[in-house]
């Protein structure tokens, strides 16, 4: 396992937040995300395989870069570069952000894609505990587990699949066929980090409830993954999530989450992010038993 790296590297996310403060500094998420922008303009046709052929070359190109990274065997530079696979400041940051926003709609729109103009108060407190509990999986605990059992590039290349069916995993017309081999290859990586995820929520919450009922709730989202950590979130701090969403204008009836209150204040969004600290705690007390157990 490759715990050095992975204290340091959520050290320096704790401390730099991905340094989004050092402006020639190119987030390698961007360049993954350039990559697939340049593939889809030069080659883009409403095809599986072409789909395929997009994935294959991202995750190539990703693994021999990082491979060769990987050749420079300093542990500080390691832990920086995998340091930018984990978003735990950053997606602690924007969700506070939404709630203590002058304009929480325009916030909550930068965080999620249903429909924004209507949404009430208690809507937007539920998006943002929802995107918040979904991208625990895939901005934390999913990277961290690809980095603990392989490394660097188990981490880079688990962030190239997320950035691919971000971009264009999506079950629509452009998308349907084109992103479908991505979509699928990130269902299948992040089966066992939504469900550790799910699992830490119902832990650092206390919450024997969530423990034993959040996979209930969890199978009825329409995503094998996602429902996991939205459900453990809903039932840790007694809320309800999900119910009909609008989405680019059309309403899907999305099922319930959690057997809590309906009407969510900000009060239940910052209980959600009291996560981050319990979390935090956490991994100082895994780098403490480590550290003693390395020097004693």
């Amino acid at each position: 396992m490759y715990i050095e790296i992975f204290l340091l590297a959520y050290l320096i996310d704790a401390i730099f937040s991905e340094f989004q403060q050092i402006k020639y500094l190119k987030h390698p998420i961007i360049l993954m995300g350039n990559y697939i922008s340049w593939f889809e303009k030069k080659f883009y046709k409403d095809s599986v395989f072409i789909g395929f052929l997009l994935t294959i070359t991202l995750l190539i190109l990703v693994f021999f870069l990082t491979y060769f990274l990987t050749m420079i065997d300093n542990i500080l530079f390691q832990a920086f570069l995998a340091s930018f696979t984990i978003s735990q400041k950053m997606l602690y940051d924007s969700v506070k952000n939404v709630i203590e926003a002058k304009d929480p709609k325009f916030a909550i729109s930068m965080l999620v894609s249903r429909d924004t103009k209507e949404m009430s108060q208690s809507d937007i407190n539920k998006a943002s505990i929802e995107t918040y509990a979904e991208n625990l999986s895939d901005g934390v605990i999913a990277p961290i587990f690809y980095l603990l059992f392989f490394g660097l590039i188990g981490a880079f290349i688990y962030k190239a699949i997320n950035t691919l069916d971000s971009m264009v995993g999506y079950r629509n017309k452009k998308y349907e066929n084109f992103g479908k081999f991505s979509a699928k290859l990130d269902d299948i990586v992040n089966y066992i980090p939504s469900r550790i995820t799910a699992i830490l929520i119902a832990i650092l919450f206390k919450s024997s409830f969530a423990f034993k009922n959040f996979y209930n709730f969890a199978k009825l989202h329409d995503s094998p993954n996602a429902g996991h950590p939205i459900s453990a979130m809903a039932l840790a701090i007694k809320v309800k999530l999900g119910g009909p969403t609008s989405y680019f204008g059309k309403i899907k009836d999305k099922a319930y989450f959690g057997i809590g209150k309906e009407n969510i204040e900000i009060k239940d969004v910052k209980e959600a992010l009291k996560f981050k600290a319990r979390f935090d705690f956490l991994i100082i007390f895994i780098a403490i038993i480590y550290l003693l157990n390395f020097f004693l």
